[in-house]
């Protein structure tokens, strides 16, 4: 990202309990996983091979891309469908088959005996004993753990309602329009048009958060930041920013290096035949990065104004809002 490379893996270093990936598996310290929440779930499967079922494009029956679930598919849905069997204080509100890993929303109504975790644990063990009564048995399906996220409110639950049922079409546009994920001129931010090259369904994600810091911040704030950001990103978060002050580049360097998904905006736009390059190259490659240029690309120095600053930091605040759109 910038020459404090070797300051951010040092830093990266010393905290590696913020060092994993954005699926995070670990819970979320002080909550009370017995108690009355809504959580969505993702389970992978081990190695993520795709055996839950096939991606199929939009046909006579579909007006949208969908998973045909295969039959190991179809028993992992039965066993998400039997869990309220064995646990009366949930409900199911979502679930979405994907070829290679599963999201479910749950919804605990009443306090359990149990943590989420044996919820989960026993669902597994149903997953287990279908394939058993297949024939397939001594194969691992689930990767160790899971992911839980914690809804609050009517309006998070939605957006990830929507955020998983959408998730068919979204990787269907990933293996057929690859074209998407490179200069695209057809998005508006706010009221603004911009260029943007990388994944452009981190715009879609439902949590992103806006990273800010004073300039006046001293480098021990400065570590105090990137850990309370990097814990946000290591729950899910995408961070976005336009990286103009030191702890704003430190703290983006460092959800960089750890591989979180960003949203970088940038002063300078995209000559036209410009893609990403060394470690930038990989990161979009691997749907972790998004560059946004509102302006015309320029190969002399410019030093940035007050007016772009501001300009910037509008437009972080507007995509975490929502508040963008792709025009025809």
């Amino acid at each position: 990202m910038d020459n404090s490379n070797e300051r951010r893996k040092q830093w990266i270093a010393s905290h590696p309990e913020l060092v994993v990936k954005p699926s995070m598996k670990r819970r979320k310290i002080g909550h009370d996983y017995n108690g009355v929440a809504i959580y969505m779930v993702t389970l992978c499967i081990e190695g993520r091979r795709p055996v839950l079922g096939t991606l199929n494009g939009p046909d006579d029956r579909h007006a949208l891309p969908w998973v045909c679930a295969s039959e190991v598919g179809r028993a992992v849905k039965r066993a998400w469908q039997e869990i309220p069997q064995y646990h009366p204080q949930v409900r199911l509100l979502g679930f979405q088959l994907m070829p290679d890993h599963v999201h479910g929303i749950i919804y605990v109504k009443e306090p359990m005996p149990q943590h989420l975790g044996r919820l989960i644990q026993g669902f597994k063990k149903g997953c287990r004993d279908a394939l058993k009564q297949m024939g397939v048995d001594g194969v691992a399906l689930w990767e160790e753990g899971y992911n839980d996220r914690i809804l609050k409110g009517q309006g998070q639950l939605k957006r990830w309602m929507n955020y998983l049922m959408d998730n068919p079409r979204r990787l269907w546009i990933r293996r057929n329009h690859a074209d998407l994920f490179h200069q695209q001129n057809n998005v508006v931010i706010g009221s603004s048009p911009v260029t943007i090259m990388g994944n452009r369904f981190l715009l879609d994600f439902p949590d992103k958060v806006a990273v800010k810091c004073s300039r006046r911040l001293t480098s021990q704030e400065i570590d105090d930041e990137c850990k309370r950001y990097l814990s946000l990103a290591s729950h899910g978060a995408v961070l976005v920013s336009p990286c103009i002050s030191t702890g704003e580049k430190e703290v983006m360097g460092c959800a960089f290096e750890a591989g979180y998904p960003i949203i970088l905006l940038l002063e300078n736009g995209f000559s036209p035949y410009q893609k990403p390059s060394g470690r930038q190259f990989d990161a979009c490659s691997e749907g972790r990065l998004l560059l946004v240029a509102p302006w015309p690309h320029h190969d002399d120095y410019r030093k940035i104004t007050r007016e772009q600053c501001n300009t910037l930091n509008s437009l972080a605040q507007s995509i975490c809002r929502n508040d963008w759109q792709v025009v025809k």
